[in-house]
């Protein structure tokens, strides 16, 4: 697996084929895919949006948005993306999309109440910071001083 900048062929593939987990996520949320695909398009657009790529076929978007206090993640996926291979790329990556973001800490937020995904979260670094706006929010505090 690779990241590189996202395009709008990238979004437009994704969303053609959107894993039912993601689409639940988007639900519960309260929002449709189609807001989504407009706030993922936005951060495309500024340049804060990488592609995560398998062979030749991206297989999720990841995109992020600096506050004054953290960087809150935008994600879409497609069920090929879920697999340990992936946890493991993610590890890393999202450090960098965290250097990117000047090393705030990272926030992620989960509207499904499922064991694996706070699992991938623990894996990845995150920690719980309880619930926000009926999610569960994840922080990944900021990377320690080199």
């Amino acid at each position: 697996m690779r990241a590189r900048a996202a395009t709008v062929g990238d979004l437009e593939a994704l969303f053609r084929d959107l894993s039912k987990r993601i689409s639940d996520e988007y639900a519960a949320a309260g929002k449709d895919s189609k807001i989504a695909y407009d706030n993922l398009m936005m951060n495309l657009k500024e340049g804060r949006a990488h592609a995560l790529v398998q062979g030749e076929k991206t297989v999720a978007i990841i995109a992020w948005h600096e506050h004054s206090d953290a960087a809150d993640t935008l994600f879409a996926a497609q069920e090929d993306f879920f697999s340990a291979a992936t946890v493991r790329f993610c590890k890393r990556h999202i450090r960098h999309i965290q250097a990117l973001a000047g090393n705030l800490p990272i926030h992620s937020r989960s509207w499904l109440q499922r064991p694996d995904v706070a699992k991938w979260f623990r894996i990845i670094g995150y920690v719980e910071r309880g619930q926000e706006n009926g999610a569960n929010l994840f922080e990944l505090p900021p990377a320690p001083a080199a």
